[in-house]
């Protein structure tokens, strides 16, 4: 009996000490979350040993009225917060399957639409993948994401010359296969030839018909969070 009871112990143990000791020692840390880029900043070369050239002064961004698309270095995905085995931990997976566009007249952001490859999510761990491809987004009858804008979002004069916009959007989001009005938190920057957008929102999984993630050993919360960061190039 003292035995049976002491290997009891030793497995429950192990049930604890080791999702620690992943978690905290061998997994690697949640990706942060989507920023805009670090501004480059140009120096002058210098033969002064030590020497740090000044900051050069960028130019005000020229007129950005028009279409502008989704380019290379945009990225959109999820964060979800889970308890595995009684550890905290954060889920995050992303893909760079991000196509779209928007519409700049007037000041104002007109027009917006952008879809997102979900077939192409991947997180670090292939199991949650394939829960998300499968069972939880159902990639194969509702393989994209899309959201549309539905009001125009003023831009500001600060904005239109070159200071970064903190604002809302309202639009539809449709994920497998319901669609649903959400406002999205936007931070953008008017940057050279480029404009840089992140775009986050909360997702209530119930909300779009979203199985609950959770699975034996990981409890998972009813809601995440969407982010997209957009590199805009004029088309």
């Amino acid at each position: 009996m003292r035995r049976v009871a002491l290997g009891a112990v030793a497995v429950a143990a192990a049930l604890v000490v080791g999702p620690w000791i992943y978690i905290n020692v061998v997994r690697d840390e949640a990706p942060a979350a989507l920023d805009l880029p670090a501004t480059s900043v140009a120096v002058e070369p210098t033969d002064a040993p030590g020497a740090t050239a000044a900051p050069t002064t960028t130019t005000a961004p020229a007129d950005p009225s028009g279409t502008w698309v989704a380019t290379a270095g945009s990225v959109a995905g999820y964060r979800v917060d889970e308890v595995l085995f009684g550890q905290r931990v954060t889920a995050v997976g992303r893909t760079s399957g991000v196509t779209g566009e928007i519409t700049i007249d007037g000041g104002a952001l007109r027009a917006a639409a952008f879809t997102v490859d979900l077939t192409s999510v991947a997180s670090d761990n292939a199991k949650r993948d394939s829960q998300f491809a499968n069972r939880i987004m159902d990639v194969l009858n509702h393989p994209t994401a899309t959201f549309a804008l539905t009001e125009p979002v003023e831009i500001g004069s600060a904005a239109l010359a070159g200071a970064e916009l903190a604002t809302a959007a309202t639009g539809e989001l449709t994920l497998r296969g319901t669609t649903r009005p959400v406002v999205v938190d936007l931070r953008a920057r008017l940057a050279g030839s480029t404009i840089e957008v992140t775009a986050t929102t909360e997702i209530v999984f119930a909300d779009w018909g979203i199985p609950d993630p959770s699975l034996p050993g990981i409890r998972t919360e009813d809601r995440g969070i969407l982010e997209v960061l957009l590199v805009l190039g004029r088309a």
